[in-house]
């Protein structure tokens, strides 16, 4: 499985990791919340990798400072989440 952003069209600033077999991460460790706005470019990022590779399923690998909108925004694109701290 490629990780590298570029493969997929994506800023070379993303952070991509392989959390298992056909199972990508968007990586956003950031220190203040993810909102509506930012749940929205992961769906923009998680849509451009899915066009090179349907068969990837994507997760969100953050810290617990989420927004419940985004939340519900992700798991209604199939998004999962993942806490780390």
């Amino acid at each position: 499985m490629e990780l590298s952003p570029a493969h997929y069209g994506l800023h070379s600033r993303t952070q991509l990791k392989q959390l298992g077999t056909n199972h990508l991460g968007i990586v956003r460790m950031v220190k203040g919340r993810i909102i509506r706005k930012d749940a929205n470019k992961i769906i923009e990022m998680a849509e451009k990798i899915l066009a090179i590779n349907p068969l990837l399923q994507i997760s969100l690998v953050c810290t617990s400072n989420i927004c419940s909108k985004s939340v519900e925004l992700l798991k209604h694109q199939q998004i999962e989440i993942k806490i780390e701290e």
